[in-house]
């Protein structure tokens, strides 16, 4: 199976995680287009126990990187951390998955 394949099948599960956090993915193929590239819309997040979510990679709106993160570029690809946003370079599938798991168990473990 694929590594998209393999991020396809996550589509609707959730995942209870330590100290109450809990983690969605949503993905979902739809046509190549100039704004989704690699053909899926994503959103893979972690909530806390109150349900805020704190962490979330996705691409279901534009954003508009501003000057701190390099030359302006429209993206739907992108982080939100908190109340951030920030451009997000999707690679592949797996790597997708590596960075959001990466950025949700450091926010983890540090935010206990």
């Amino acid at each position: 199976m694929s590594d998209l394949e393999n991020l396809l099948n996550l589509n609707g599960e959730t995942f209870p995680m330590d100290n109450g956090y809990w983690v969605k993915f949503e993905v979902w193929r739809v046509e190549v287009s100039k704004s989704v590239p690699h053909g899926i819309r994503y959103s893979l997040t972690l909530h806390d126990k109150h349900n805020h979510r704190v962490i979330g990679y996705d691409n279901a709106h534009s954003f508009s990187s501003k000057k701190k993160y390099g030359a302006k570029k429209e993206t739907y690809d992108h982080i939100h951390k908190q109340m951030d946003i920030m451009p997000y370079e999707f690679e592949s599938a797996s790597q997708l998955l590596e960075d959001f798991w990466k950025s949700a168990e450091y926010y983890m473990e540090n935010n206990r």
